[in-house]
């Protein structure tokens, strides 16, 4: 008998707040605590608020090494018809690239640096794997705006992700001011799972990477969260990181000042929590936007810029 999923959603005709039944920092293990990086009024905030920023954890040699890394494959990938490519409606500049971790050294060297690496560990509270990265480019004057949305929303209907055991952490690599389209949360929403409307068509990521359409969340329940958590923008200076729970509602205004956005973004997935089949008997999305070959722990790499 197949128990009944705890958070289900694109199911019904009405949208819905359900209850949060997993923990949002777990109890850390052994190797977690030996590499706390962590202190306990940040894993409060965390766990109240559901993200955290943390200004400028790498240094500006770092972050020339890596924006230079990031506009290399930006140039090496426009119009090369790649499928980790996802463009801008309208405009067709990139909009993001998919799967860095896999396809540049660089990232893939990044994602094990311990100063993101042990925050992951920490607030899971096992051993992780990414789950999806990309560079987010937001250029000036054209840049899109996201809707508002809960990534495990998606990616426990679209990947079968079972449980809330999973964050983003975004790198700036640009400064990220108030008015050129950064980062925006919702305090608190975290604790709440806002179920959605709307049946998921087979290949929904081929459109939804660049505008959402399905699993949008009711502007009702959007109000009812904003109105008890209010709405925090993350800006920062290049080089500063937000961690943010996968549950958390988030999104991000159009670009229409002059100065682009970027910034290089990983899914950190406790190596407990993989993927299950897709919900509704959906085809699983391909590896480069949802990973399930090769799973292993990461372990630890220092950034090397030399």
């Amino acid at each position: 008998m197949l128990s009944q999923d705890a958070y289900p959603t694109r199911t019904q005709n009405s949208a819905a707040i359900l209850a949060r039944h997993d923990p949002v920092v777990y109890e850390p293990a052994a190797q977690a605590k030996r590499d706390t990086r962590l202190t306990t009024a940040q894993r409060v905030s965390y766990e109240q608020n559901g993200f955290l920023l943390m200004p400028e954890l790498f240094n500006q040699d770092e972050v020339t090494y890596l924006f230079d890394a990031m506009q290399g494959m930006r140039e090496e990938f426009t119009h090369a018809g790649r499928k980790e490519v996802i463009a801008e409606p309208g405009s067709g500049e990139v909009r993001s690239i998919f799967n860095v971790h896999r396809l540049n050294e660089i990232f893939s060297n990044l994602v094990r640096d311990p100063r993101v690496l042990n925050v992951a560990r920490e607030i899971l509270g096992s051993d992780v794997y990414i789950h999806q990265s990309r560079i987010n480019y937001k250029p000036g004057f054209t840049g899109r705006e996201f809707y508002w949305h809960s990534d495990f929303e998606t990616w426990h209907s679209e990947d079968g992700m079972p449980a809330m055991r999973a964050l983003s952490c975004s790198i700036l690599l640009t400064d990220n001011s108030d008015c050129n389209g950064p980062l925006m949360l919702i305090p608190g929403s975290h604790h709440h799972y806002v179920s959605c409307m709307g049946e998921t068509p087979n290949e929904n990521y081929k459109t939804s990477l660049k505008k959402q359409d399905v699993g949008v969340p009711d502007q009702i329940l959007l109000r009812y969260l904003a109105d008890m958590g209010g709405i925090k923008s993350c800006a920062g200076k290049a080089g500063s990181v937000v961690f943010f729970d996968c549950n958390t509602m988030h999104g991000s205004n159009g670009n229409i000042t002059p100065y682009p956005r970027s910034n290089v973004f990983f899914v950190y997935n406790s190596i407990a929590n993989q993927l299950e089949s897709p919900k509704g008997g959906l085809t699983p999305r391909p590896e480069f936007v949802a990973a399930r070959e090769g799973i292993a722990p990461l372990s630890s790499q220092e950034l090397v810029t030399d």
